[in-house]
């Protein structure tokens, strides 16, 4: 029970109270209201400022409906209750995960979202990770009841439906990329209906697997595709490597071949300048030019042959005499310059 008055050494607010009221007759009391309510009003105006910090969005209110949005920085609005404003991350990548839960740094299995149907009716485990951050931040806050719980329910819907449209093989093999984009597009299709004001980065599927009681053999499946496809590679790595050598071996023939043509008609058109010139010389002295001609043919027909010449002209008669042609060739002697070393009987040729 409290004691009145009060004891020695305890405050004592009757004093105080007393001042108080002195300090107040002396000033004015309509003077100090007024100053109270100045004071009052000026930190119910300077409640409008606000920070829109980097990576944010500000979207500003007046009684409730929007009126505008703020970029990062110190702003200011209206006072409440007559303006608000909200403040949305839109720059961090947000996540969210169908199939399974990472949580404390280990993943935990969701079967009642991750087992669904294939189109040849097999069972396939499949597990999504999808990344996504605030696109839109008035239809983030206001236009749908809970934005992200919406894009997990979207996520399940788009997975199940582009899983069913495949068969479990397609799905785990070669098609794996084409259902990632397929999930990612109709997913944000369906956020873009419902309005979230939501925008979806990456969709990946980090799990697709068979039933654990049919894993192996689904496993064997995949390894014997994935090794007919490195065979394929290397088979066609092997024809670029053959191709270019033989169209390059090709090209190289059909060089030497345009060079030995061209070598062909250089020498032809040689060979047909040389005959112009001799039958321009043979036209000046067809005599002479006729025998040497026929001089150098026999030289080079019967190189290795004992060769006389005998004008069938110095005979009137036109009957070659008989001559011991045979000791102009003696055994012993080397042959003359000009002849052969072939058989002892000489060829004799007449004149023409």
């Amino acid at each position: 029970m409290s004691m009145w008055p009060p004891r020695d050494g305890a405050p004592d607010f009757e004093a105080h109270l007393r001042s108080l009221m002195t300090w107040l007759d002396r000033w004015g009391r309509r003077r100090v209201v007024t100053l109270l309510v100045i004071v009052a009003g000026l930190l119910w105006l300077a409640s409008g400022l606000y920070v829109v910090g980097p990576g944010e969005r500000g979207v500003t209110l007046l009684f409730g409906r929007v009126v505008g949005q703020t970029e990062p920085g110190l702003r200011y609005r209206g006072p409440g209750p007559i303006q608000q404003h909200r403040v949305v991350d839109v720059a961090t990548v947000r996540r969210a995960e169908v199939g399974f839960r990472a949580e404390g740094g280990t993943t935990r299995a969701v079967p009642s979202e991750a087992l669904m149907l294939t189109g040849d009716e097999n069972i396939v485990d499949v597990q999504l990770f999808v990344q996504y951050l605030v696109g839109d931040p008035v239809k983030f806050l206001f236009h749908a009841r809970d934005p992200e719980l919406a894009l997990r329910s979207a996520a399940e819907v788009a997975l199940r439906a582009a899983v069913g449209q495949n068969n479990i093989d397609y799905t785990m093999t070669e098609g794996r990329v084409e259902v990632q984009d397929r999930v990612k597009g109709q997913l944000q299709e369906l956020l873009d209906l419902y309005s979230t004001g939501l925008l979806v980065t990456e969709a990946r599927l980090l799990v697709v697997d068979p039933p654990k009681e049919v894993k192996e053999a689904f496993h064997d499946v995949v390894r014997a595709w994935e090794d007919r496809e490195r065979l394929i590679k290397e088979a066609e790595g092997y024809a670029e490597g053959v191709i270019p050598k033989a169209r390059g071996e090709a090209v190289q023939m059909l060089r030497h071949a345009e060079g030995y043509r061209e070598q062909r008609l250089i020498r032809a058109r040689g060979d047909a300048d040389r005959f112009v010139r001799i039958h321009g010389e043979y036209q000046k002295a067809e005599v002479v030019t006729r025998d040497r001609l026929y001089l150098e043919m026999i030289d080079r027909v019967l190189p290795n042959t004992r060769t006389i010449v005998l004008d069938s002209r110095a005979n009137g008669s036109g009957v070659v005499p008989l001559l011991p042609l045979g000791q102009f060739f003696p055994e012993s002697k080397a042959a003359p310059p000009g002849s052969g070393t072939g058989a002892e009987s000489p060829a004799a040729t007449g004149g023409r």
